[in-house]
């Protein structure tokens, strides 16, 4: 396969971005990555994204050609397939499959950890925190090795859940220890996912702040709750 250039296009905030960025950053490939004002799209963007959204994949092969892709886990596939020699899923149809379907859990749980995070009243607020510590119970039940979700080696279920437990990383103990209370597992795979250094690449510096920026225009009830070490730019 002919070498190829990767640009990932991308918004300083989006989770989804993030997925991508993790898998390339594991894999070990250089990219490019380039932020776009998704209140502002430029044409050049929309022209590119059939949807409007992040990520967008640019692959650009040496002959000059490119192609665009979009959607975050058809990226990481993608990537996972031709990208470096160790993949991010097991090498069992029937573990694969089950990764798979871990996978798209873990895209119901962000929805409810948005919600969650941008809720302007307490009603909406309690249901999506419910909703959210639900699913964690049943990860709880479902882990049974660790660091990582299958065990040693990180993975492609990783790579989707470790910007969920980011948000909570970011928040006051306050507000996120209750929602992991008496979860010890789910708790020792987000210490371990806050670890893991493309995990901690995968953003900005100042992603702490551009979030509590976010929450304060959304008018979210927990717009205060971002640690003010992370605020003042401090080290985890």
């Amino acid at each position: 396969m002919a070498k190829t250039q990767l640009t990932l296009i991308s918004h300083p905030l989006c989770p989804f971005v993030q997925r991508a960025a993790i898998v390339l950053l594991e894999k070990n490939v250089p990219f490019e990555r380039i932020d776009v004002d998704l209140a502002a799209k430029p044409d050049w963007f929309l022209a590119l994204s059939p949807t409007g959204k992040v990520p967008l994949l640019k692959v650009e092969l040496l002959n000059t050609t490119h192609a665009i892709l979009f959607e975050s886990m058809a990226i990481c596939e993608y990537l996972n397939e031709t990208q470096g020699w160790i993949s991010l899923y097991s090498s069992d149809a029937l573990v694969r499959a089950q990764q798979r379907a871990w996978v798209e859990f873990g895209g119901a749980a962000l929805a409810d950890a948005w919600q969650f995070l941008n809720a302007k009243d307490l009603v909406v607020a309690e249901s999506k925190k419910t909703a959210f510590r639900d699913k964690l119970q049943r990860l709880e039940d479902k882990l049974d090795q660790g660091p990582y979700f299958s065990g040693a080696a990180f993975g492609m279920v990783d790579a989707v859940f470790a910007p969920v437990f980011r948000y909570f990383d970011l928040l006051n103990p306050v507000v996120s220890k209750p929602i992991f209370d008496n979860l010890s597992r789910v708790s020792a795979w987000r210490s371990s996912l806050a670890d893991r250094p493309s995990v901690m690449s995968a953003v900005g510096e100042d992603y702490a702040n551009r979030l509590q920026q976010h929450l304060v225009n959304q008018q979210s009830l927990l717009s205060g709750s971002i640690r003010n070490d992370l605020l003042a730019g401090l080290s985890r």
